[in-house]
């Protein structure tokens, strides 16, 4: 289990690294700034996608990370 300063590191990491460092702070002051409804933006802004689909996503995501760091040429789970 990642400790909150771990937490934090991580995904300034994910926002820089998806966004780009210059949108990655204006996400983070558009979250920060008035009024923020975390609850409204986590129900219109994320994917319209059942847990099963999103554990498959990840998972899969996952193995293609595995597979490349180890050099494996193709990996499935339950292999």
């Amino acid at each position: 289990m990642n400790t909150e300063a771990e937490i934090r590191i991580k995904g300034m990491q994910a926002l820089i690294g998806a966004l780009g460092l210059v949108d990655a702070e204006r996400f983070m002051a558009a979250t920060s700034r008035d009024r923020f409804n975390y609850t409204e933006w986590r129900r219109l802004g994320l994917p319209n996608i059942g847990l099963q689909e999103l554990a498959s996503a990840m998972a899969s995501t996952w193995l293609r990370g595995f597979s490349a760091f180890f050099g494996i040429a193709q990996c499935r789970l339950g292999d």
